[in-house]
């Protein structure tokens, strides 16, 4: 293969130059540049960055994007005549979760309105948009869908848990306690190869009184409770927010994934504030158990939901979705309250409502849950336990609705949560003046369910 170094050409007008031949290189020299080659309507493919984000693409350049994790955007580059861009569904998700393309400000595509997006949803599209005028803007000028014709489904394959059952087309399996989710099949697109899931953390335990007669003990907060929005599985519903915004279903493997279930916290003592609830994970997902609820001398505790505070002072419930995830995982828990018009505690957090704070002389309430039909009943799950109350045999908080235990009322003790919701436990009470002192109730514990089409 020859190398051909041109320095200078003279002008040319009506004629045909040629620089090389065949197989040859034509080599432009240290700061030359290249005008009016142009562009066959190919784009260089970039393979070694594939996009699960919101991005701006640059001209002459097709983008692989991947929206399994969710829906996100294209932006293009500001339009020249002649600017390419290309862009292929990743892995046929589009149908799921979209692709939205965002032409630069008021730029056009297909002559459309000025600055007006447009969402791709079709699975397995690609399209090559090329910038023609300020009149049409970006023209689409080539598109392919993917086609599961002539393609054989194969479904997912798998085992384990305390519990299973079939739906329609779907399958799944709810474990109670450890166990392995076992897959010896992955399937395929045409059939199925992703699961959709509930991962539930155990709930906090609901504080006790503390040293006091003039005291009561907070609401534990809910375990955190993280769901995928149940598109992969036949559409059933999810539950409510936190889930605001599609959250993907899981790729899988042929391999075994460990579940962990979280216990609940233990009860708060006469003395004591209540334990955290314990962590449950299936996968990548990881929930984090509900904050313990307050004693008399405490703040709730922060957690997957926060705990309510206890009262005697004035405290502070927990804040909840800690860590931090996308969307929330669970909401704050509601303060104490102080003083001689009462000493209620506060209401734990629970998924989707926080805990309110205690009025006198009543606990405060738990926060509800979210009600998923992962497994075709629809169940609520973390609910947040209710603040306990202080010389009012009416005024104990109520759980929150998924679990949470309400909170004691003289003489009764705080409730525990329900086992396998995640509820945190209710507060603890106090009689009166006479130092009566109760505890808590323990937090509920934690539950994990995965579903997926089978057949």
């Amino acid at each position: 293969m020859s190398k051909v170094e041109v320095n200078t050409v003279e002008p040319q007008c009506g004629t045909t130059l040629t620089l090389g031949g065949s197989g040859d290189t034509v080599q432009l020299g240290s700061g030359a540049s290249q005008t009016g080659f142009g562009r066959e309507g190919s784009v260089d493919w970039v393979t070694d960055s594939i996009k699960t984000a919101t991005f701006t693409a640059v001209s002459g350049k097709g983008y692989f994007c991947n929206t399994t994790g969710g829906s996100f955007e294209l932006d293009l580059p500001a339009g020249s005549a002649g600017a390419i861009v290309a862009l292929q569904d990743y892995n046929n998700t589009f149908d799921s979760y979209s692709l939205t393309v965002d032409p630069n400000g008021s730029e056009k595509i297909n002559g459309g309105a000025a600055g007006e997006v447009v969402t791709l949803s079709t699975e397995g599209l690609g399209i090559t948009f090329v910038y023609i005028d300020s009149t049409v803007g970006w023209r689409s000028v080539d598109s392919n869908e993917y086609s599961t014709a002539g393609v054989t489904p194969t479904f997912i394959v798998a085992s384990g848990g305390n519990s299973c059952g079939t739906t329609g087309d779907y399958k799944w399996h709810a474990f109670t306690g450890p166990g392995t989710f076992t897959v010896s099949c992955v399937g395929n697109p045409a059939g199925s190869d992703t699961v959709d899931y509930m991962v539930v953390a155990g709930g906090g335990g609901g504080g006790g009184t503390g040293n006091s007669g003039y005291a009561s003990g907070g609401g534990g907060g809910a375990g955190g409770w993280r769901a995928s929005s149940g598109t992969a599985s036949g559409s059933y519903t999810a539950g409510p927010a936190p889930l605001t915004a599609p959250v993907a279903a899981l790729s899988v493997t042929a391999t075994g994934y460990p579940i962990t279930v979280g216990g609940g916290g233990s009860a708060g003592p006469t003395t004591g504030t209540g334990g955290a609830g314990n962590t449950s994970t299936f996968s990548t997902v990881s929930s984090s158990g509900g904050g313990g609820g307050g004693n008399r001398n405490a703040h709730g505790v922060s957690g997957g939901s926060g705990g309510g505070a206890g009262a005697c002072a004035s405290l502070n419930g927990g804040t909840g979705n800690t860590p931090t995830t996308t969307p929330a995982q669970g909401t704050d828990g509601g303060d104490g309250l102080g003083g001689p018009g009462g000493y209620g505690g506060g209401g734990g957090g629970g998924a989707t409502v926080a805990g309110t704070g205690a009025t006198a002389p009543k606990g405060g309430l738990g926060g509800d849950g979210a009600t998923s039909n992962i497994n075709n009943t629809p169940t609520a799950y973390g609910g947040g336990g209710g603040g306990g109350a202080y010389n009012n045999p009416a005024g104990a908080g109520t759980g929150g609705a998924g679990g949470g235990g309400p909170g004691g009322a003289p003489p009764a003790v705080g409730v525990a949560g329900t086992c396998n919701t995640g509820g945190g436990g209710g507060g603890g009470s106090t009689q009166g003046p006479d130092g009566t002192q109760r505890t808590g109730g323990a937090g509920g514990s934690g539950i994990v369910i995965i579903r997926y089409k089978y057949q």
